[in-house]
C-alpha cells in the first residue's frame, strides 16, 4: 500500500504474515516464505525505483518504510521465542533495503526513515493469534498509528535518515525493557 502525504511524504506500508515454526504441520512453505519476502523487502525497492524515475521524489521528499520491530535481531530475546522466520528476517531485510537506500538518496536530499509502527490491532495479526495479546501488549488501532506516523513524518529531517524508529516509543514492544532498559525515550531509536 502507498499514500502519500502533503509534505511530500511516501508511506509504504504493507505485510503479509504467515505463522511458521520448526513442527511438521506448521514448518516453513515456500510459497509463503517468498510471499513474505516479497512483499516486506523486495516490493519496495521496485517502488522506491519508480517514485525517482517518475520524478515523485525530490529533494526534501521523505519516504517512510513501515516495518516492525520484530525485524530488530538485537530485540529478539528468549522471552518471546524463535519461529515466524520469515516474517522477522523479511522485516529485517526491509530494514536494510532502508538503509542502503538512504545512502544513496542522501546526497539527493531525500530522507528515507524506517519506523515500527506500533503492535498493530489488525486482521493481520488476529489471523496469527496474537489478538490474545493486543490488551497486555498495548496493541492500537491503524488510525492510531497513523496519527503517530503522520507527526513522525512532520518532524523528520534529514539527520535521521537510514535510522530505525519507533515513533510510539516502547511501550508496545514486549522485549524493549529487557534488552534496552527501563526509562526509554518516545519516540525511540531501535536498535538493527
Amino acid at each position: 500500500m502507498f499514500h502519500e502525504t502533503k509534505e511530500q511524504g511516501k508511506i509504504i506500508t504493507a505485510g503479509y504474515f504467515a505463522t511458521e515454526d520448526l513442527s511438521l504441520d506448521k514448518g516453513p512453505k515456500w510459497e509463503e516464505e517468498q510471499r513474505m519476502y516479497t512483499t516486506s523487502s523486495i516490493a519496495p525497492v521496485f517502488i522506491v525505483h519508480q517514485l525517482i524515475h517518475k520524478g515523485l521524489l525530490r529533494k526534501g521528499s521523505k519516504v517512510v518504510l513501515v516495518s516492525s520491530e520484530s525485524g530488530s535481531i538485537t530485540l529478539r530475546h528468549p522471552k518471546e521465542g524463535g519461529g515466524n522466520y520469515a516474517h522477522h528476517a523479511s522485516k529485517a531485510a526491509l530494514n536494510m533495503v532502508g538503509k542502503l537506500l538512504s545512502l544513496d538518496l542522501k546526497d539527493q536530499g531525500i530522507i528515507v526513515s524506517i519506523v515500527h509502527p506500533g503492535f498493530m490491532r489488525t486482521e493481520m495479526t488476529k489471523g496469527v493469534g496474537f489478538d490474545k495479546f493486543w490488551d497486555d501488549g498495548g496493541a492500537v488501532t491503524p488510525d492510531k498509528a497513523a496519527a503517530s506516523l503522520i507527526n513522525w513524518i512532520d518532524s523528520l529531517d534529514i539527520s535521521k535518515t537510514g535510522e530505525y524508529w519507533a515513533p510510539r516509543g516502547p511501550r508496545d514492544i514486549g522485549t524493549a525493557e529487557v534488552v534496552l532498559g527501563e526509562d526509554l525515550a518516545t519516540p525511540l531509536h531501535l536498535p538493527w
